[in-house]
C-alpha cells in the first residue's frame, strides 16, 4: 500500500523557512534538484497546506517558459503541473494545475486517498504536517537537512504531544552538503 511521506527541506536548527517566508538559505543545486525530480515523479500525488501550494503555484506552472531555465527546472515544471495535488486549506477558494482543495484533514478520507493512490503521497507544509502527525497519518519522514542555521521562522515540527520511535532507513549526503535523512516508524521496519 502507498505511504504518506513527509518530505521537507529543513535548516539544521529545524526551520522550513526563515522570517518573511524566506527560502534563500536552501542549497538546491542540479544534483539535488534532479534527485527531487526523480523522487516526485514516482509519487502518486502531493499533499500540502495552502502556503506550500501557493509558493509552488507562483513559480512552477510557467517555470519552463523561461528561456534561461535549466533542463532540471524545465523537467520539474512538467512533473509539478501533471501530478495530482491536494491542498488542505480553509481559505483557498480554488486551485489549478490538477489540484483539489480540501477543507479539513479527515482521517478516513486520507486513508481512502492513500488506498487509491498509484504511489506514495508526498506531504509538505508545517501546519498540515502537524495535523497529519497528530492524527497518526504520516508513515515515513524524508527530511533534507540544509547546512544552515536560520534562527527564527517556521519550524518543521510544531510543539505537540507527539512521540514516536523512528528508525533511520536511509541517509545520503549530496555534494552541496544537504543530507537526506529517511526515517520510518520503528514498528514498521
Amino acid at each position: 500500500m502507498p505511504k504518506i511521506v513527509l518530505m521537507m527541506s529543513v535548516s539544521l536548527d529545524g526551520y522550513i523557512e526563515a522570517p518573511g517566508h524566506d527560502l534563500g538559505w536552501h542549497r538546491v543545486d542540479e544534483e539535488l534538484h534532479q534527485h527531487m525530480n526523480d523522487t516526485v515523479r514516482r509519487l502518486g500525488g502531493l499533499l500540502s497546506g495552502r502556503r506550500v501550494y501557493e509558493t509552488m503555484a507562483a513559480y512552477w506552472p510557467t517555470a519552463d517558459a523561461d528561456p534561461d531555465a535549466s533542463p532540471v527546472t524545465v523537467e520539474f515544471a512538467g512533473i509539478w503541473r501533471e501530478i495530482p495535488k491536494v491542498v488542505y486549506s480553509r481559505t483557498l477558494e480554488k486551485a489549478d494545475w490538477n489540484t483539489t482543495v480540501v477543507r479539513e484533514v479527515v482521517p478516513e478520507e486520507v486513508r481512502a486517498l492513500k488506498e487509491a493512490a498509484t504511489g506514495d503521497l508526498g506531504l509538505g507544509g508545517s501546519e498540515v504536517a502537524g495535523e497529519f502527525l497528530r492524527l497518526g497519518l504520516v508513515d515515513e519522514f524524508r527530511t533534507y537537512v540544509h547546512p544552515a542555521l536560520v534562527g527564527h521562522g517556521t519550524r518543521l515540527f510544531p510543539e505537540a504531544d507527539i512521540a514516536a520511535p523512528l528508525d533511520l532507513v536511509e541517509s545520503h549526503t549530496f555534494s552541496n552538503g544537504v543530507v537526506l535523512l529517511r526515517h520510518a516508524h520503528a514498528a514498521a521496519t
